[in-house]
């Protein structure tokens, strides 16, 4: 056994995961295991959550198209960046350091994917607690339920990228059987036409705003894309997976919950579920939540592990990692994250689409790193040098931040992210040579 062998095994014994390493082309798995996983992360009740906003302040032509929109952009975004994961086996964080953020660049990044999945899984942590507190009746008390919810969650990541897909082969056929379900009981008491020609329940919506929900909803799911794709084995995985995924989750289950909000007339996703499919129908919703909830977590735990390692030099485990992220996170949701934590969220909505448009144009257009990256690829380990810091990385990141935020005309994430690809590409052929 050689030694690359020998360190590619311990990882993998360890439960890491190749958390600070490439993944190799000996543990990488089926398009069908990456797109399971994929289709988990949409069809979640978040995503539900989103379709019957969009049904309750929309007519189901606006909702269809400010869906359609918003799916394209997130799939753009979720290719590209998933095809360069693929190609190196490198995680979002890692992979950005040789995309633009240089060494400490690309901590920040992990830095701030982990801080917003820790918070998100806080926050899906509650409504997995919540959602099984109905089950019971109410019988059951809210900070015990979460605490027990936290720990088992934990535990799936815990054991890494295989049990996660464990957990995926059950909840995205059961969330698409109850969706199914649901559809089939609304069909029977409601006209199809009626609900796609009504007037929506609310006029609380306006069409941009819709758009910028959509898109804003998972666009840290899309540049996190990279953390799945690098377990596949072709870059046509990636586009099926990202592709068949973006249409069952953003169309799929959006414009289904869109028909049931309609349907039902309101905007709470439990009293749908409910009164369409019955408690059976709620216990595998909340089950789909345990699905997106691990890919937070699992996510959450590599950004730190990549930070601790970039900064202070400290390798940590990415299991023992994920035990601490997951106290963290389940002690968030017994403090009320809900509550304090979601306005929190939509600043760092704004702030991370940059940093898909900085690495997309590094990475395939300016290609300042891809000579190191195809170097070390062919050795099967990582580039011996980085550089610290890159200046411009940082302005275009803080100046398309700011355009999100400023700029009301349009979508804001969009705005953000064109405004910092363009900053940065025209900074880089200012301030630097091109490396070719």
């Amino acid at each position: 056994m050689n030694s690359k062998t020998e360190v590619n095994d311990e990882a993998s014994k360890l439960n890491d995961d190749f958390s600070l390493s490439r993944v190799p082309d000996s543990k990488r798995d089926p398009m069908w295991k990456i797109l399971l996983i994929r289709i988990g992360n949409l069809t979640c009740v978040s995503q539900f959550m989103l379709g019957a906003e969009l049904g309750y302040g929309l007519t189901f032509s606006q909702a269809f198209w400010a869906t359609m929109i918003g799916s394209v952009v997130l799939q753009f975004i979720s290719y590209g960046l998933g095809v360069a994961g693929q190609r190196e086996g490198l995680s979002t964080s890692l992979l950005s350091k040789w995309a633009g953020f240089g060494i400490y660049g690309s901590a920040l990044v992990g830095l701030a994917f982990a801080i917003s999945l820790t918070g998100w899984f806080g926050i899906q942590n509650s409504v997995f607690a919540q959602g099984i507190v109905s089950i019971l009746g109410n019988h059951a008390n809210l900070a015990v339920t979460s605490a027990i919810t936290g720990i088992a969650v934990t535990l799936v990541v815990l054991f890494g990228f295989k049990s996660m897909s464990w957990t995926a082969n059950i909840a995205v056929p059961g969330f698409l059987l109850i969706m199914g379900i649901g559809s089939y009981n609304m069909l029977q008491s409601h006209s199809l036409v009626k609900l796609v020609t009504m007037a929506p329940p609310s006029n609380s919506l306006t069409f941009s705003a819709a758009v910028t929900m959509v898109t804003g909803g998972f666009i840290v799911g899309c540049i996190i894309t990279p953390d799945i794709t690098r377990f596949a084995k072709s870059s046509h995985d990636v586009f099926w997976a990202t592709l068949i995924g973006t249409m069952l989750g953003e169309l799929g289950v959006n414009l289904l919950a869109v028909l049931m909000a309609h349907a039902i007339g309101t905007s709470e996703i439990m009293p749908i579920i409910y009164k369409l499919t019955g408690i059976f129908g709620i216990l595998i919703v909340v089950f789909s939540t345990l699905k997106v909830n691990d890919i937070n977590l699992y996510s959450s735990s590599l950004g730190f592990v990549n930070f601790l390692k970039q900064v202070f030099n400290i390798n940590v485990n990415r299991a023992v990692m994920t035990v601490i992220i997951g106290v963290l996170g389940t002690i968030l949701s017994l403090m009320g994250i809900m509550q304090q934590f979601e306005s929190f969220l939509s600043f760092l909505g704004i702030i991370f689409p940059p940093i898909a448009g900085i690495m997309f144009v590094d990475y395939f257009l300016l290609k300042r790193s891809r000579h190191l990256l195809d170097e070390s690829r062919r050795l099967g380990k990582l580039p011996e040098s980085a550089e610290k810091l890159n200046p411009v990385t940082l302005i275009a990141w803080i100046i398309g931040s700011a355009a999100g935020f400023y700029i009301k005309v349009g979508i804001q994430s969009i705005t953000s992210i064109i405004v910092a690809a363009v900053i940065y590409y025209i900074g880089i052929k200012i301030f630097y040579k091109e490396k070719k």
